[in-house]
């Protein structure tokens, strides 16, 4: 008797455009092992939250899209949280988009075994990876964790030549320093599978979700960076792609 798999989501896009090419299916999946400071899903945290669905109920949805998707270079993005929490689940929701011919992208910050994640990634079409900070101390103070298993895991993917977006959040006071740009460049350059790297300006958007947990959000008060600033990271890290 064929095991059924379940998982536990938060929730579902349906038409994403910004996870991806294309229209985009996304599933963000329940629980994460980051604390970044500057984090807009606080309630993805708890692993044990969210609701719990199986593959077919999810296939059953997404199969609704499959036209859109298909005309528009697009498909199924799988985000969190943090969807390597939760392997096995992912792992069989790619198989099956890609019997579908589906492209699969996986939406992840890195921060995982790269051992307990080989199978998933051999049905993974594009990998939008999250580089939270290329200084080792300052990773720890943004995200709670070591940034060594991220490094580890951009390095098989560069191995594997999986195609890679990159995703640096640009927080004043934070990441945005000339050294830590500068810094995340020369990181970048390291990797041949780098296709195009994305500069998302830190907002505080998410910040009532920490009240609703009883926390203080962290970065109260700090300000998202205006165009200058944006515009200024973009140029120093696009120049590691050239």
């Amino acid at each position: 008797m064929q095991k059924t798999i379940t998982g536990r989501i938060h929730s579902v896009e349906s038409f994403g455009t910004v996870d991806g090419p294309g229209i985009r299916f996304v599933i963000f999946m329940q629980g994460c092992p980051l604390r970044c400071l500057y984090c807009h899903n606080r309630d993805t945290h708890n692993p044990n939250f969210g609701m719990k669905v199986t593959v077919d109920e999810l296939m059953s949805d997404i199969l609704e899209y499959k036209i859109p998707m298909r005309f528009s270079d697009g498909g199924v993005t799988v985000s969190g949280g943090e969807p390597t929490l939760q392997p096995e689940f992912v792992t069989e929701l790619f198989k099956r988009c890609r019997s579908e011919q589906m492209h699969t992208a996986l939406d992840t910050s890195g921060f995982c075994e790269v051992e307990k994640v080989q199978e998933l990634l051999n049905y993974t079409d594009l990998v939008i990876l999250d580089l939270k900070h290329a200084d080792e101390i300052k990773h720890k103070q943004l995200t709670g964790v070591s940034g060594l298993l991220n490094r580890k895991f951009a390095a098989f993917l560069c191995a594997r030549k999986i195609p890679v977006w990159l995703r640096y959040v640009l927080v004043p006071g934070y990441t945005d320093s000339d050294e830590d740009l500068h810094a995340a460049a020369l990181y970048i350059k390291q990797f041949d599978n780098i296709q195009r790297v994305e500069v998302l300006p830190y907002h505080a958007l998410g910040a009532y979700k920490w009240s609703e947990f009883g926390e203080q959000y962290p970065l109260e008060g700090v300000l998202p960076p205006n165009t200058e600033q944006i515009e200024h990271a973009k140029r120093i890290l696009n120049a590691a792609l050239q």
